[in-house]
């Protein structure tokens, strides 16, 4: 499952954005008839991360559980042949971040200089916030150099690029032996570090901006960025148990391993002074190797259930 979904990084990325209303234009023009005349949606932008398309019920996935998602899809506009530009290193999400925030393409988002670009307040949330919007984020944040404090007026929770993940929760899971990690275990940290699931903080955050805002007049725009499904895939047990692992399908193109893995360092790489030792990649360790059926099983329940708790928040903050 992974070396497929490395080939479509930015497409587990999920964009689901709900126009939230009407409201009256205040504090960005001066023109008084104009201020009469204009009036702004509020803005709801919520992000996934590392979300595979193909993994909303309504865009065709029958085996997993998405409600909400599915009732945006169905009352709004689906991309379905949108593709991500690329990245400057292995992992698309400070690239694809930064590209959306800056409005640049990736060869200009790149080479940004943030300490003019925040002056010259052209940060999306910036030119909102000259528009007359209040702008809000939570989440995950993973734009190097950009500050979420000086392009925002409401900041809670900045997320790192990921929760933490522990040594159990790689090579896993052997069939036939214990799994030494859990994804509904608070000891394995990850998302439980805090105390609460990292999701549903933030879709207690967005609530609470929901009910400041409707005491203002001025539009809103709220940036919400959810750290699931990426790894470590981690939600309450109730959510692993919809989908009992032997009845998930098996991805079609599914190898216990890749013909030319070493061709392309796909598998693990050299290390040392005399290259004899081999390193894996983060993200290929965390299945055992060769890949095997059980473990491709597993890691899909896994994903799926993280995902259906994600979309009760999104049902939450909807």
């Amino acid at each position: 499952m992974k070396s497929y979904s490395r080939t479509i990084r930015f497409l587990t990325s999920l964009l689901a954005l709900a126009m939230l209303g009407p409201v009256q234009l205040d504090g960005a023009e001066n023109n008084a008839e104009l201020k009469t005349q204009v009036r702004r949606p509020n803005f709801l932008f919520i992000l996934a991360d590392d979300m595979c398309f193909d993994t909303i019920n309504a865009l065709g996935n029958s085996e997993i559980k998405t409600p909400n998602l599915d009732r945006l899809a169905r009352a709004g506009t689906t991309f379905s042949n949108t593709y991500n530009m690329g990245g400057w290193n292995g992992a698309i999400c400070v690239a694809s971040r930064t590209m959306l925030n800056t409005g640049r393409f990736i060869w200009r988002a790149k080479a940004t200089k943030f300490k003019p670009f925040v002056e010259e307040k052209k940060a999306w949330s910036q030119l909102l916030s000259e528009a007359g919007y209040e702008t809000y984020m939570t989440g995950k944040w993973h734009v190097g150099g950009l500050k979420t404090g000086q392009i925002f007026d409401h900041v809670v929770h900045e997320r790192p690029g990921m929760p933490n993940q522990t040594p159990e929760g790689y090579q896993r899971p052997v069939e036939g032996q214990p799994d030494q990690w859990s994804p509904y275990d608070p000891k394995s940290e990850g998302f439980w570090k805090g105390g609460k699931h990292w999701s549903e903080v933030l879709a207690d955050d967005a609530t609470q901006f929901l009910a400041d805002a409707g005491k203002k007049d001025d539009p809103f725009f709220m940036y919400l960025a959810f750290n699931a499904p990426h790894d470590p895939r981690q939600s309450p047990k109730e959510f692993v148990d919809m989908y009992p692992y032997e009845e998930i399908a098996m991805p079609e193109n599914f190898l216990p391993e890749y013909p030319y893995k070493e061709e392309i360092g796909c598998y693990r790489f050299p290390k040392g002074k005399d290259k004899q030792e081999y390193s894996y990649q983060r993200d290929e360790k965390l299945a055992p190797w060769p890949r095997s059926e059980y473990a491709i099983q597993i890691h899909r329940q896994e994903y799926y259930a993280i995902i259906t708790h994600m979309d009760e928040q999104i049902g939450r903050i909807l």
